[in-house]
Formats: C-alpha cells, sequence, structure tokens
C-alpha cells in the first residue's frame, strides 16, 4: 500500500475535525487539533487511557518529541504515534462472531468511559480493528467529556453499524453483512426494519431499536426539530447501553448449511495426504521465512494454524462465512492470536469504497505480503467460476513474492464431482497448462507430489 509521506490527512481520516491520522516516511501519526486539547487531556488524565489500554480496548500510543511534532499541520495541539495493526478488515469482511464481539467491545468502553465522566461520540464500525481475535478501539478521539443529561450521540450510528447488521445476519440471512459495501455509514434502520420478518416486532428490544427508531427517524428527518437537544439522565444512558449489550448477547447464529463448513469432514484426502500436506506447508514457511503471510483459500484455518503457530502474522481467507466463523472461535478458543479470519470471495475481492474510492482500501492495496497460500483453490477458480489460469497466475502475482499453490487435475474425485452438474468446456485445464501459465509470472522452484493423491503442490517466486 502506498504511504504518503507527509501531514496530509490519510484518505480515510478526513471527516473528523479532531485530528486526523498521517504518515511520514513509513511511520503512522494521529494529529489532535487544539479543538480537541480539553477532551484529549480529560482522556489521559481521568485514567480512561490507561484502563482501556490495559484491557486491551484501545489501541495504544506515546506522544511524539516537540522534533516530530513540529511537521504537524497548522491547528496541532499534539501529536501521537499509535500502535499499528497488522491488517486493517473491514466488516463486510467479518464473520458474525467478529462483528458481534466488536458491538460488544464498542458497548464496553462506553460503559468504563461514562465511568471516568466521558461518552463516546461516535461508534463507528470501522474505529474496531481485531489484533488477533481481539476487538480494539483504534480511533483515541472518539471521546468527549460527559455531561448530566446528555443523550448518547453515537446511539443512531450504534445501531446502524452494529445493532442492525447483526439482527439481519441472525433473523434472515448471514450474507447481509454485504450490505456495509453499499452502506459505508451504516445500514439505513427503516431498510432493516423492512428487511426483518415480522416476528422481531414481537422483541421488545428490537421494536425499540430497529423498528421504533426507524419510524422516529423518519418522523423527525424533515420536522426541524434538533433531536440531539433532548435530555438523558445518566440512569437512563447506562439502562440503554444495558439495553443494547443484552440484545446483542441474545443474538446467535449457528454455523450450517453452507458449502465449505464442513469440507474437511469430507475431502478425499487420506489422512496421510493430509499430514504430508501440512508437512510440505511448514517447509515451504520455513524456507521461504515470510513476516506476512495470507492463506487465499483458508476454509476452516487448519493449514493457517500452522502460519501462526509459528509466530507468523496470518491472514485467513475464505468466501464461506460458516467456516470464517468456525476458524474465528477456533482461535479465540485456542487464543491463536496471528490469525485473522476473514471473509472474502477471489472472484470479487474487497474493492476501494468511500469518498473518491479512498476511504476503504481494496484488498490488494492492503498487500503485497511476502507470502501466500493457495490451496484447493485454483479449480473453484478455474472450473466454477471460469477464470482462465493465467488471470488466476497474474493475480496472485500482485498479491505476493513467495506462493505455495495446489494443482488438482481433472481425475481427482473433487474435480470429478465439480464437473458433474456442468459441460467440461476447460480444455486448457492441465497440468502443463497450468505449468505454462504461472511460468509467466512466477518461477517455479519446486514441485512435490502429494502422498496418496494425484495432486501436486509447487513453491513459487514471483520474477
Amino acid at each position: 500500500m502506498t504511504q504518503p509521506s507527509s501531514t496530509t490527512a490519510m484518505p480515510g481520516s478526513f471527516r473528523d475535525p479532531s485530528g486526523f491520522l498521517f504518515y511520514h516516511g513509513d511511520k503512522l501519526y494521529r494529529q489532535i487539533n487544539n479543538t480537541y486539547r480539553q477532551h484529549y487531556d480529560l482522556l489521559m488524565n481521568s485514567g480512561l487511557y490507561s484502563e482501556l489500554t490495559e484491557k486491551r480496548l484501545l489501541i495504544p500510543h506515546h506522544e511524539e518529541r516537540p522534533a516530530t511534532a513540529s511537521r504537524a499541520a497548522s491547528g496541532a495541539y499534539k501529536v501521537i504515534a499509535p500502535e499499528k495493526i497488522p491488517f486493517i478488515s473491514y466488516p463486510y469482511e467479518w464473520c458474525f462472531s467478529q462483528l458481534k464481539d466488536a458491538a460488544l467491545a464498542t458497548l464496553e468502553i462506553q460503559k468504563r468511559a461514562l465511568d471516568h465522566g466521558m461518552s463516546l461520540k461516535d461508534s463507528s464500525v470501522y474505529n474496531i480493528q481485531f489484533q488477533g481475535n481481539n476487538p480494539v478501539l483504534i480511533d483515541t478521539l472518539s471521546f468527549e467529556q460527559y455531561r448530566e443529561g446528555q443523550p448518547w450521540i453515537a446511539y443512531r450510528q450504534f445501531c446502524q453499524h452494529f445493532l442492525a447488521p447483526l439482527v439481519l445476519m441472525s433473523y434472515r440471512d448471514i450474507r447481509l453483512n454485504q450490505l456495509f459495501r453499499i452502506y459505508i455509514d451504516g445500514i439505513p434502520l427503516d431498510l432493516a426494519s423492512k428487511l426483518l420478518p415480522p416476528r422481531t416486532r414481537l422483541k421488545f428490544s428490537l421494536l425499540s431499536h430497529i423498528h421504533l427508531h426507524a419510524k422516529s427517524q423518519k418522523h423527525y428527518e424533515n420536522s426541524g426539530i434538533n433531536t440531539s437537544r433532548r435530555t438523558l439522565s445518566r440512569v437512563a444512558l447506562t439502562a440503554l447501553i444495558a439495553n443494547l449489550e443484552a440484545s446483542i448477547r441474545n443474538l446467535q447464529w449457528k454455523p450450517a448449511g453452507t458449502e465449505w463448513a464442513n469440507y474437511y469432514e469430507d475431502t478425499n484426502y487420506t489422512r496421510e495426504s493430509f499430514d504430508h500436506k501440512k508437512k510440505i506447508v511448514a517447509d515451504f514457511i520455513r524456507a521461504c521465512s515470510p513476516k506476512t503471510v495470507w492463506d487465499l483459500g483458508a476454509n476452516t484455518g487448519e493449514f493457517a494454524f500452522i502460519v501462526g503457530d509459528k509466530g507468523i502474522p496470518c491472514v485467513a481467507f475464505d468466501i464461506d462465512p460458516a467456516a470464517v466463523e468456525k476458524c474465528y472461535l477456533d482461535c479465540r478458543a485456542s487464543n491463536r492470536t496471528n490469525i485473522l479470519p476473514l471473509i472474502n470471495d477471489l472472484t470479487n475481492p474487497s474493492p476501494a469504497l468511500g469518498w473518491a474510492n479512498e476511504e476503504r482500501c481494496s484488498l490488494r492495496e492492503r498487500g503485497p505480503v511476502d507470502a501466500c497460500l493457495a490451496l484447493a483453490l485454483v479449480h473453484h477458480l478455474a472450473l466454477t467460476n471460469n477464470v482462465p489460469l493465467d488471470r488466476i497466475a497474474k493475480f496472485f502475482s500482485s498479491l505476493c513474492t513467495w506462493l505455495l499453490v495446489e494443482f488438482v487435475p481433472k481425475s481427482d474425485s473433487q474435480v470429478r464431482r465439480l464437473l458433474a452438474s456442468r459441460e467440461d468446456i476447460f480444455d486448457h485445464y492441465t497440468q502443463d497448462d497450468f505449468e505454462r501459465d504461472f511460468s509467466k509470472h512466477f518461477t517455479i522452484e519446486r514441485r512435490q507430489p502429494i502422498e496418496s493423491s494425484e495432486r501436486m503442490l509447487y513453491t513459487m517466486r514471483r520474477q
């Protein structure tokens, strides 16, 4: 990802008048404007910052020396250097439990803020990122001093960014988190209300936070009434937060019925083949010594775990939300902190979004990485989605330097199953075609047949 080298605000950091992020060289800084001085000082002096960073709910930072701060733009109060997140992800790439954990973390932060005389002034889902399986707030400027009687200004945003998508995923369809791609500022509550089944109106919390909230928005949007002047006692605000928290904790989604959630229970690998494949992956990681790895078709993460267990950050992508859900829950249960499971369809990867297509980076803009795994993936792209082998090779070469990629021939039982319901029009899907097309972009360093199978693993290096 190309990084600016001046104090110009990063493309996704222009909306907040309190400050902005910028790069100087390869180091990330955040400028805090004079207009935010009072709130920042309260954050640091009240004990809230120390508590949140100790609990891993807020990204830590250090204040820069005057020499570094001199690079700041006009109006600066301070310049801080926040700890960098290894990989920036977005809610349309998260599984259900990731979004749920992010929502609960946001509410926990709000509760702790109130205990220190502060409140979240926004609750954008994009302000939460994952360090492994831990959701953390990355926007130090999200807090303001709390004044008795003021409503929670971030309530509407919380409902649009967290509650509405979670309810839609739980009650209607897990794939509706993809609405974030269209509605970058959160899912409109009137749309959520229309999409939800009628039985959700029988649950008081959903009736209040979604259906009646949507109706209230519609009523007041053209009334000229400033609803921000309404008062809300601290007791009522605390009850509101508690009710939102209970509502979200009660939301459930059980992974079932999707294509790849039970892949490893329904595969043609023998135990011997599977163990041999694991050994090849471990040998590949040892040989190329990558600092960053993407597993492009991770399924439930069996091979990504090999990478993460070596202390190497690995983003584990898969198209199936059930597989990603299972991977995330397994990582959370086993405290695997180097794995970040994410949903991504490589035939339609996450695009650049937002103002001027610059607020949210595309998948490719967040690379390249040192190494990629593409295991049992190419035949799905080529045969299920009709992507030519040379295009697959070119795309992979834009993502990584080293590649471990698997070729599965047509004689393989899994491929025969893919082709059972369609005409075989793939005359150029052969091992020779595979090697020729990938050799246009990579140097083939090694070929290794997987024991007790017809499959071949290739170690490649980008030319």
